[in-house]
């Protein structure tokens, strides 16, 4: 079966300087996949290069054996959807209207959302367990809130692959953990394709099928954690991380600091 998503040897850079360096994976259909690495090391650089927020300058991006690499803003939209660290103030906006964003790359221009659009905007609110809040003031929810409604703007806009720029940043303790949660049941059950950037390793062992490690704009391991033993996971997470021990619990490993 074709991955959904198809790295090839891609480096992506700004201002004249490369941050990532020939960079290859495949993401398939139903797998959410981490990406971590320390700051700098060019996690939010290679999502950027991805979505075509910042040009790709060799190597080639295929969404389902497509060559995306040169298509256009509302083309890539088609294939991907992006949700950065922090998006855009919404002023005097609904929820709902915010949720049908999703579809600018559908619409045509001036044409307006049908019955059967709005219809799918609710229902994509009703997956994130939040209607109730369709009519509200965007601007007025909880950050928690507000990351729920863009997962379901990214549902709405229906592209195979999701593209998430550490969505816990501006969560507390259980919002990390309940949206975490609800994008990987969203991969599994819509068959998307789930590239996540994280801080915390806890997070990615917790929610994640496999982990690909990026050291200074480079991939220098990639897990499927099913298939990995607890010894190649700690030696391959101390690679990044340094002195570190992983503890099982529950069937879960836990990352754990050792101290020097």
């Amino acid at each position: 079966m074709t991955p959904l998503l198809s790295l090839r040897e891609i480096s992506v850079g700004y201002g004249g300087k490369t941050v990532v360096r020939d960079v290859s994976f495949d993401i398939s259909a139903g797998d959410s996949c981490a990406l971590l690495g320390l700051n700098g090391s060019g996690k939010t650089t290679l999502l950027k290069g991805i979505c075509g927020l910042l040009p790709i300058g060799g190597g080639r991006c295929l969404s389902r054996g497509l060559d995306c690499t040169d298509l256009n803003e509302k083309e890539r939209a088609r294939h991907f959807s992006y949700i950065p660290q922090r998006f855009s103030k919404l002023i005097s906006v609904t929820v709902m209207d915010a949720v049908m964003m999703g579809l600018n790359a559908k619409l045509g221009m001036l044409e307006s959302p049908s019955a059967t659009d709005k219809a799918a905007a609710l229902a994509a609110l009703e997956k994130m367990e939040i209607s109730h809040l369709a009519g509200e003031d965007f601007s007025r929810l909880s950050e928690g809130q507000k990351q729920l409604v863009i997962l379901a703007r990214a549902l709405v806009q229906n592209a195979p692959v999701m593209l998430l720029d550490e969505p816990d940043s501006s969560l507390d303790f259980p919002n990390k953990h309940k949206t975490l949660a609800m994008i990987r049941k969203l991969v599994r059950d819509e068959s998307k394709a789930g590239l996540v950037t994280l801080h915390d390793p806890n997070l990615a062992l917790a929610y994640c099928d496999r982990l690909i490690l990026l050291r200074e704009g480079k991939v220098i391991s990639e897990l499927r954690l099913d298939q990995t033993s607890k010894d190649e996971i700690r030696t391959c997470l101390a690679a990044i991380y340094g002195n570190i021990s992983l503890l099982e619990h529950n069937g879960k490993y836990v990352v754990q600091r050792e101290q020097p």
